[in-house]
Protein backbone atom coordinates (compact mmCIF):
# COMPACT_ATOMS: atom_id res chain seq x y z
CA UNK A 1 0.00 0.00 0.00
CA UNK A 2 1.48 3.41 -0.62
CA UNK A 3 1.30 5.79 2.25
CA UNK A 4 3.19 8.30 1.13
CA UNK A 5 5.51 9.71 -1.58
CA UNK A 6 9.12 10.70 -0.99
CA UNK A 7 8.48 14.35 -1.11
CA UNK A 8 5.82 14.65 1.32
CA UNK A 9 8.01 13.00 4.03
CA UNK A 10 10.57 15.29 2.67
CA UNK A 11 8.35 18.35 3.23
CA UNK A 12 6.34 17.13 6.68
CA UNK A 13 3.15 16.73 4.80
CA UNK A 14 0.47 16.34 6.94
CA UNK A 15 -1.78 14.99 4.72
CA UNK A 16 -0.39 11.53 4.73
CA UNK A 17 -2.70 8.45 6.78
CA UNK A 18 -0.15 8.48 9.96
CA UNK A 19 -1.10 11.95 10.89
CA UNK A 20 -4.24 12.24 13.02
CA UNK A 21 -6.15 15.53 14.01
CA UNK A 22 -8.69 13.62 16.01
CA UNK A 23 -7.23 13.82 19.96
CA UNK A 24 -10.04 11.75 21.11
CA UNK A 25 -7.73 8.97 20.53
CA UNK A 26 -5.77 9.58 23.28
CA UNK A 27 -6.74 7.30 25.91
CA UNK A 28 -7.96 8.50 29.28
CA UNK A 29 -5.32 6.69 31.14
CA UNK A 30 -2.68 8.34 29.08
CA UNK A 31 -3.69 11.92 29.21
CA UNK A 32 -4.14 11.06 33.29
CA UNK A 33 -0.86 9.82 33.60
CA UNK A 34 0.52 13.00 31.75
CA UNK A 35 -1.67 15.45 34.10
CA UNK A 36 -0.66 13.68 37.08
CA UNK A 37 3.38 13.31 35.97
CA UNK A 38 3.49 17.11 34.96
CA UNK A 39 0.86 19.10 37.00
CA UNK A 40 -0.99 20.22 34.24
CA UNK A 41 -4.60 21.26 34.93
CA UNK A 42 -6.71 19.06 33.26
CA UNK A 43 -7.57 21.42 30.19
CA UNK A 44 -4.02 22.13 29.66
CA UNK A 45 -3.18 18.60 28.85
CA UNK A 46 -4.64 18.21 25.58
CA UNK A 47 -3.30 21.63 23.51
CA UNK A 48 -0.26 20.99 25.18
CA UNK A 49 0.54 17.59 24.10
CA UNK A 50 -0.80 18.61 20.39
CA UNK A 51 2.25 21.32 20.56
CA UNK A 52 5.12 19.69 21.67
CA UNK A 53 3.70 16.52 18.77
CA UNK A 54 3.72 19.15 15.81
CA UNK A 55 6.76 20.25 16.63
CA UNK A 56 8.43 16.86 16.69
CA UNK A 57 6.67 16.57 13.30
CA UNK A 58 9.00 19.29 11.81
CA UNK A 59 12.37 16.72 12.91
CA UNK A 60 10.76 14.08 11.60
CA UNK A 61 7.70 12.26 10.49
CA UNK A 62 7.67 9.43 12.66
CA UNK A 63 4.02 7.60 12.68
CA UNK A 64 3.99 6.82 16.29
CA UNK A 65 4.05 11.19 16.54
CA UNK A 66 1.30 11.42 13.50
CA UNK A 67 -0.62 8.70 15.48
CA UNK A 68 -0.13 10.05 19.08
CA UNK A 69 1.22 6.74 20.02
CA UNK A 70 4.37 8.83 21.69
CA UNK A 71 2.55 9.24 24.69
CA UNK A 72 1.66 5.28 25.49
CA UNK A 73 4.12 3.33 27.69
CA UNK A 74 4.84 0.31 25.35
CA UNK A 75 6.93 -1.37 28.15
CA UNK A 76 3.96 -2.45 29.87
CA UNK A 77 2.19 -4.53 27.20
CA UNK A 78 5.77 -6.72 27.44
CA UNK A 79 5.07 -9.94 29.50
CA UNK A 80 8.21 -9.91 31.03
CA UNK A 81 7.53 -6.06 32.45
CA UNK A 82 6.80 -6.74 36.35
CA UNK A 83 10.38 -9.29 35.91
CA UNK A 84 12.27 -6.33 34.26
CA UNK A 85 10.58 -3.43 36.68
CA UNK A 86 11.86 -5.85 39.38
CA UNK A 87 15.73 -6.04 37.74
CA UNK A 88 15.99 -2.34 37.73
CA UNK A 89 14.50 -1.98 41.07
CA UNK A 90 17.08 -4.36 42.11
CA UNK A 91 19.85 -2.48 40.52
CA UNK A 92 20.07 -3.44 36.84
CA UNK A 93 20.45 -1.25 34.27
CA UNK A 94 18.03 -0.55 31.31
CA UNK A 95 18.57 1.13 28.34
CA UNK A 96 15.55 2.90 25.96
CA UNK A 97 16.95 2.60 22.69
CA UNK A 98 15.23 5.27 20.17
CA UNK A 99 13.50 6.13 23.26
CA UNK A 100 12.16 9.77 21.16
CA UNK A 101 10.37 11.45 24.38
CA UNK A 102 11.11 8.67 26.50
CA UNK A 103 7.38 8.18 27.94
CA UNK A 104 8.41 4.49 28.87
CA UNK A 105 11.13 5.57 31.10
CA UNK A 106 8.80 8.30 32.83
CA UNK A 107 6.54 5.62 33.14
CA UNK A 108 9.41 3.30 34.96
CA UNK A 109 10.03 6.01 37.48
CA UNK A 110 6.75 6.71 37.78
CA UNK A 111 6.19 2.91 39.47
CA UNK A 112 9.46 3.32 41.71
CA UNK A 113 12.49 1.97 39.10
CA UNK A 114 14.96 4.37 40.25
CA UNK A 115 16.11 6.91 37.40
CA UNK A 116 19.40 6.44 37.85
CA UNK A 117 19.50 3.30 36.44
CA UNK A 118 17.68 3.82 33.56
CA UNK A 119 19.15 5.14 29.98
CA UNK A 120 17.44 6.49 27.11
CA UNK A 121 19.02 7.03 23.41
CA UNK A 122 17.95 8.59 20.36
CA UNK A 123 19.62 10.05 16.97
CA UNK A 124 17.68 12.86 17.54
CA UNK A 125 18.62 14.77 20.63
CA UNK A 126 15.88 17.33 19.94
CA UNK A 127 13.14 14.58 20.54
CA UNK A 128 15.19 13.95 23.78
CA UNK A 129 15.02 17.88 24.72
CA UNK A 130 11.09 17.98 23.84
CA UNK A 131 10.35 15.58 25.82
CA UNK A 132 11.74 17.08 29.00
CA UNK A 133 9.32 19.91 27.31
CA UNK A 134 6.18 17.10 27.19
CA UNK A 135 7.29 15.68 30.67
CA UNK A 136 8.06 18.84 32.34
CA UNK A 137 10.60 17.39 34.62
CA UNK A 138 13.87 18.70 33.15
CA UNK A 139 15.38 19.50 36.52
CA UNK A 140 13.93 16.58 38.16
CA UNK A 141 14.61 13.21 36.13
CA UNK A 142 17.64 11.94 37.23
CA UNK A 143 18.15 9.24 34.15
CA UNK A 144 21.22 9.38 31.54
CA UNK A 145 20.52 10.40 27.73
CA UNK A 146 22.84 9.66 24.57
CA UNK A 147 22.15 11.39 22.01
CA UNK A 148 24.02 8.90 19.19
CA UNK A 149 23.90 6.95 16.06
CA UNK A 150 23.79 3.25 16.93
CA UNK A 151 25.94 2.29 13.80
CA UNK A 152 29.08 4.86 15.06
CA UNK A 153 31.34 2.75 16.72
CA UNK A 154 34.05 5.41 17.22
CA UNK A 155 34.83 5.93 20.57
CA UNK A 156 33.49 9.97 21.02
CA UNK A 157 30.07 7.72 20.73
CA UNK A 158 27.99 8.18 23.27
CA UNK A 159 27.32 4.08 23.30
CA UNK A 160 30.59 3.10 24.42
CA UNK A 161 30.22 5.16 27.13
CA UNK A 162 27.87 2.11 28.51
CA UNK A 163 29.73 -0.46 26.31
CA UNK A 164 29.18 -4.01 28.78
CA UNK A 165 27.17 -2.39 31.74
CA UNK A 166 23.34 -2.82 30.40
CA UNK A 167 21.08 -5.85 31.61
CA UNK A 168 18.32 -5.08 29.61
CA UNK A 169 17.60 -2.85 26.25
CA UNK A 170 14.32 -2.04 25.20
CA UNK A 171 13.66 -1.73 21.51
CA UNK A 172 10.31 -0.66 20.71
CA UNK A 173 9.86 0.24 17.43
CA UNK A 174 13.53 0.44 16.33
CA UNK A 175 14.60 -2.94 14.18
CA UNK A 176 11.46 -2.20 11.76
CA UNK A 177 13.07 1.03 10.29
CA UNK A 178 15.99 -0.73 8.75
CA UNK A 179 16.90 -3.55 6.32
CA UNK A 180 18.20 -6.68 7.14
CA UNK A 181 21.82 -6.36 7.04
CA UNK A 182 21.65 -2.71 9.30
CA UNK A 183 19.38 -5.08 11.67
CA UNK A 184 22.20 -7.57 11.96
CA UNK A 185 24.46 -4.51 12.84
CA UNK A 186 22.20 -3.03 15.17
CA UNK A 187 21.56 -6.45 17.41
CA UNK A 188 25.79 -6.75 16.78
CA UNK A 189 26.28 -3.40 18.67
CA UNK A 190 23.45 -4.17 21.37
CA UNK A 191 25.53 -7.58 22.66
CA UNK A 192 28.66 -5.13 22.77
CA UNK A 193 26.93 -2.74 24.84
CA UNK A 194 24.67 -5.49 27.04
CA UNK A 195 26.97 -7.16 29.77
CA UNK A 196 28.45 -10.57 28.87
CA UNK A 197 26.42 -12.29 31.26
CA UNK A 198 23.43 -14.74 30.82
CA UNK A 199 20.61 -13.22 31.51
CA UNK A 200 21.15 -10.22 29.63
CA UNK A 201 17.89 -8.86 27.47
CA UNK A 202 17.22 -7.60 24.82
CA UNK A 203 12.88 -6.81 24.43
CA UNK A 204 10.73 -4.98 22.13
CA UNK A 205 7.99 -4.76 19.63
CA UNK A 206 7.43 -3.71 16.21
CA UNK A 207 5.98 -3.86 13.04
CA UNK A 208 6.09 -7.09 11.90
CA UNK A 209 4.49 -9.38 8.66
CA UNK A 210 3.26 -12.93 7.83
CA UNK A 211 5.36 -12.53 4.89
CA UNK A 212 8.57 -11.44 6.11
CA UNK A 213 11.01 -9.56 3.34
CA UNK A 214 12.21 -5.87 2.70
CA UNK A 215 9.68 -3.43 1.51
CA UNK A 216 9.93 0.29 0.00
CA UNK A 217 9.34 2.88 3.16
CA UNK A 218 10.02 6.47 2.48
CA UNK A 219 10.07 7.38 6.64
CA UNK A 220 13.19 5.29 6.60
CA UNK A 221 15.84 7.93 5.85
CA UNK A 222 17.53 4.71 3.37
CA UNK A 223 13.79 3.92 2.02
CA UNK A 224 13.83 0.06 3.16
CA UNK A 225 12.59 -1.75 5.49
CA UNK A 226 12.78 -5.12 6.86
CA UNK A 227 9.81 -7.26 8.43
CA UNK A 228 10.33 -9.95 10.18
CA UNK A 229 7.65 -12.97 11.18
CA UNK A 230 8.83 -14.91 14.08
CA UNK A 231 10.90 -17.69 12.21
CA UNK A 232 13.37 -14.72 10.48
CA UNK A 233 13.38 -12.85 13.23
CA UNK A 234 14.91 -15.89 15.57
CA UNK A 235 17.05 -16.41 12.26
CA UNK A 236 18.74 -12.62 12.26
CA UNK A 237 19.28 -13.33 16.27
CA UNK A 238 21.35 -16.68 14.95
CA UNK A 239 23.35 -15.02 12.55
CA UNK A 240 24.55 -12.34 15.26
CA UNK A 241 25.11 -15.18 17.29
CA UNK A 242 27.66 -16.91 15.29
CA UNK A 243 29.00 -13.85 14.27
CA UNK A 244 29.62 -12.68 17.98
CA UNK A 245 30.21 -16.21 19.31
CA UNK A 246 27.28 -16.13 21.34
CA UNK A 247 23.95 -17.79 22.39
CA UNK A 248 20.65 -16.37 22.71
CA UNK A 249 16.90 -17.27 23.44
CA UNK A 250 14.77 -15.77 21.31
CA UNK A 251 10.88 -15.58 21.62
CA UNK A 252 9.13 -13.46 19.34
CA UNK A 253 5.72 -14.19 18.31
CA UNK A 254 3.11 -12.24 16.22
CA UNK A 255 0.18 -10.91 17.14
CA UNK A 256 -2.68 -12.14 15.15
CA UNK A 257 -5.24 -9.29 15.34
CA UNK A 258 -4.84 -7.53 11.95
CA UNK A 259 -6.37 -4.24 13.08
CA UNK A 260 -2.47 -2.76 13.74
CA UNK A 261 -2.09 -0.11 11.57
CA UNK A 262 -5.81 1.56 11.96
CA UNK A 263 -5.67 5.28 11.82
CA UNK A 264 -8.23 7.79 11.95
CA UNK A 265 -7.62 8.98 8.19
CA UNK A 266 -7.97 4.99 7.15
CA UNK A 267 -10.16 2.70 8.70
CA UNK A 268 -7.98 -0.65 7.21
CA UNK A 269 -4.38 -1.25 8.29
CA UNK A 270 -2.40 1.37 6.39
CA UNK A 271 0.98 -0.96 6.44
CA UNK A 272 -1.62 -3.60 4.62
CA UNK A 273 -3.14 -6.90 4.99
CA UNK A 274 -0.24 -8.65 5.98
CA UNK A 275 1.27 -6.75 8.86
CA UNK A 276 1.00 -7.52 12.23
CA UNK A 277 2.86 -6.70 15.24
CA UNK A 278 6.00 -8.61 16.40
CA UNK A 279 6.98 -8.90 19.90
CA UNK A 280 10.41 -9.92 21.08
CA UNK A 281 12.57 -11.21 23.92
CA UNK A 282 16.39 -12.22 23.10
CA UNK A 283 18.08 -13.20 26.17
CA UNK A 284 21.79 -14.14 26.23
CA UNK A 285 22.39 -18.08 27.37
Amino acid sequence: METATQAQVDNRDKNVVWYNDDTSTLTPSTRQFLEKYTGLASDQVIPHIVDIRDRAWKIWPYPCLGEFRFLEPSIVTQPLYPHILERIKAGQKYLDLGCCFAQDIRYLVSQGAPAENIYGSDLHGEFIDLGYELFMDRDKLKSTFITANIFDTSPPSGFESVRGKIDIIYAGSFFHLFDWDDQVKIATRLVSILRPESGSLVLGRQVGSVVPGAIVHNTNESGRMYRHDADSFRRMWAEVGAATGTEWEVDAVLDESENFGQSGKHPLNWHGPTVRRLRFAVSRK
